[in-house]
């Protein structure tokens, strides 16, 4: 079986077996690919490579400039890949050795609540406005992966009268999660499945966020608005939907919730990729500090 044969069974199986998101399905082939073709540059293949040419091809990968995030984010694939083999094929683990570098741990930039009030704001009260209000409110209102919004149904929306919705997201894996949804999120959505989805819908789609053709809003059209609102709302440093993610992370522990519950609203699996949060939080303690105390400096 041919290393492009190999590959397409191993991708197959993280698909089906592990529940993996498309995205993340085609980071793995990008990566993999890349090694494949380096192997087969030198005439060998995922059986018959060793160590020391895997350690080689990963030597090149950094002489040509490619940062220590990249090469780390191919480590864990060839080594997820070879685990892989062993298993199904009783190919050597050659890659059980290969250890990823370490991270410099990046603290996640937040937006600050005032910016956050002006970017819900942007988008206008009418017409796909409305649509792009709601989008934005329901990503700071549940600190939601923008793929778990893109792939919500209405139905996963449940609105309680005079009392905190839920939404319900899938995340990495497919676990689900139930998230509340506070009042300002659910009136923005009120808004939108009153005035405009029904206009949009003419294909009984149960899509909750659609475009203008009324199929599913993709992920790029999600981006785009968070993008173009955050210039509206004259927001200067570079934004993501991601970086209301994190922001609504951030606000949450500095406003005194325990990190356990912004653990399971966020869907982490481990309490330890919160804590990247909590030195957002100690950076403001040491700030105010510093600013108030007499003999701080």
């Amino acid at each position: 079986m041919s290393n492009s044969q190999k590959l397409e069974t191993f991708l197959n199986h993280i698909l089906v077996e592990r529940g993996l998101s498309k995205n993340t399905i085609e980071s793995y082939r990008r990566d993999l690919q890349s090694v494949s073709a380096a192997l087969d540059s030198i005439n060998l293949n995922f059986e018959n490579a060793k160590f020391s040419d895997l350690e080689n091809l990963l030597s090149d990968l950094r002489r040509v400039g490619l940062s220590e995030a990249t090469v780390a984010r191919k480590i864990v694939a060839i080594r997820t890949l070879y685990r892989f083999l062993a298993k199904e094929y009783g190919i050597e683990n050659v890659a059980k050795e290969l250890n990823p570098p370490t991270p410099a741990r990046r603290i996640p930039k937040a937006l600050s609540i005032a910016e956050i009030e002006s970017l819900v704001q942007a988008p206008a009260r009418e017409g796909m406005g409305i649509r792009d209000w709601a989008l934005l409110e329901l990503l700071y209102a549940t600190g939601a992966r923008v793929s778990e919004v893109i792939n919500l149904d209405k139905d996963d929306f449940e609105r309680r009268e005079n009392e905190i919705g839920t939404i319900r997201l899938v995340g990495k894996g497919r676990k689900e999660r139930i998230v509340p949804l506070g009042k300002f999120a659910q009136h923005a959505l009120d808004q939108y499945l009153t005035m405009i989805r029904p206009k949009l819908n003419q294909s009984n789609q149960q899509a909750l966020f659609l475009n203008s053709r009324g199929t599913r809003l993709s992920r790029q059209s999600a981006w785009r608005i968070v993008i173009e609102n955050a210039k509206r709302a004259k927001i200067e440093n570079r934004i993501s939907p991601h970086a209301l993610r994190h922001s609504f992370a951030t606000h949450l522990l500095d406003g005194g919730a325990d990190i356990r519950v912004v653990q399971e609203l966020l869907g982490h699996s481990s309490v330890t990729t919160t804590q990247i949060y909590t030195l957002v939080t100690i950076d403001k303690l040491r700030e105010s500090y510093s600013l108030a105390h007499p003999r701080a400096k």
